[in-house]
């Protein structure tokens, strides 16, 4: 069975770091791309970055462009966001997924259950 699982939100000051991980059991994480996206109250699902299997290269929304930054860990089957330099409208549930294809943009068949980002100070 496919399953992802978020961790690693949390309450951050503007300006402070973290790091999500989305765990992935059920299939090898390494063979396919994944995908970050985020939801804010009252706002449309957004696409954050992607990582692709292939040639492992990397894309990020212009949001967070020079701030996050997209990792994997095949020993651990597990992708990483690491959030640097947060501001307040970083703020929002944050989702991994994958649609189990080798490119970016994701598929979106697989959804974790999401972790939750708040900065504020």
């Amino acid at each position: 069975q496919v399953q992802l699982v978020e961790s690693g939100g949390g309450l951050v000051q503007p300006g402070g770091s973290l790091r999500l991980s989305c765990a992935a059991s059920g299939f090898t994480l390494d063979y396919y791309a994944i995908g970050w996206f985020r939801q804010a109250p009252g706002k449309e699902r957004e696409g954050v970055s992607c990582i692709s299997s292939i040639d492992t290269r990397v894309y990020y929304a212009d949001s967070v462009k020079g701030r996050f930054s997209i990792s994997r860990d095949r020993g651990k089957n597990t992708v990483y966001l690491e959030l640097n330099s947060l501001k307040p409208e970083d703020t929002a549930v944050y989702y991994c997924a994958t649609g189990l294809g080798s490119s970016c943009p994701p598929g979106e068949d697989y959804w974790g259950q999401g972790t939750q980002v708040t900065v504020s100070s």
